[in-house]
């Protein structure tokens, strides 16, 4: 027992992100209410899944996977709205843990060489505060003991929001505006691209076309949601 925990707790007591409920000792980020009602996908088990499909005739991928649905409304949209805009990195770092654990157990899941967050522009991040999806891959290298290597791939141009764009001019607003820092860390690895929510998949896109240009680079690619469209 640890009084000065015992106190905090009293405090400031951790609350489950999806539905407010006071966390238990034993809970890490979603209670266990809200983690068992979570609309898995289970793609990691299928690699043709709804998901991949998305991919097909765009870009080779070797894997493309996401932990569960995203739907308009409900509690788990909240609960990525805190981690991106309510300065909460740490629901991303506990679900990316967690979901890092179900894969390692995964018969079904390739397992990849190294890992890298999708880039923010510098000038976005700094007036963020981090990098939502550096947050999630944080967790996903802790639960798959696995490298991150976000250094290797930067984002030098902003862009343009991509809200309400079509997949097309999404495509168009993020095609070109990624650079790998340092082709010989990449050649012949298998590397895993991580975001928070993939929609139409067009930044994925842009950032594996970026890496697939060094030699015998693989890409996977994985996120916490999948909106389908």
């Amino acid at each position: 027992m640890n009084p000065f925990s015992d106190l905090l707790s009293l405090l400031l007591p951790r609350t489950c992100p999806a539905c407010g409920r006071a966390l238990k000792d034993w809970e890490e980020c979603l209670c266990l209410v809200c983690l068992g009602k979570l609309p898995v996908t289970h793609f990691h088990m299928d690699p043709e899944n709804q998901m991949a499909e998305m991919f097909w005739g765009r870009i080779k991928l070797l894997q493309a996977i996401a932990w569960f649905y995203f739907r308009k409304g409900s509690a788990y949209q909240d609960v990525l709205h805190k981690l991106k805009y309510n300065d909460r990195p740490d629901i991303g770092v506990s679900l990316g843990r967690q979901y890092g654990y179900e894969l390692r157990e995964s018969s079904g899941f390739i397992k990849p060489d190294l890992l890298i967050p999708v880039p923010l522009n510098a000038r976005k991040q700094r007036k963020r505060g981090f990098n939502q999806s550096e947050a999630i891959a944080k967790g996903l290298s802790e639960g798959l003991n696995i490298p991150l290597k976000g250094h290797l791939l930067t984002r030098p141009l902003a862009t343009s929001t991509q809200t309400r764009k079509s997949r097309y001019d999404r495509y168009l607003n993020v095609s070109g505006k990624f650079k790998v820092t340092d082709p010989s860390q990449l050649e012949n690895r298998h590397i895993l691209l991580i975001d928070d929510v993939i929609t139409t998949g067009a930044t994925l896109e842009a950032c594996a076309e970026e890496l697939l240009s060094v030699p015998g680079v693989q890409v996977s690619v994985v996120a916490l949601a999948w909106a389908r469209l």
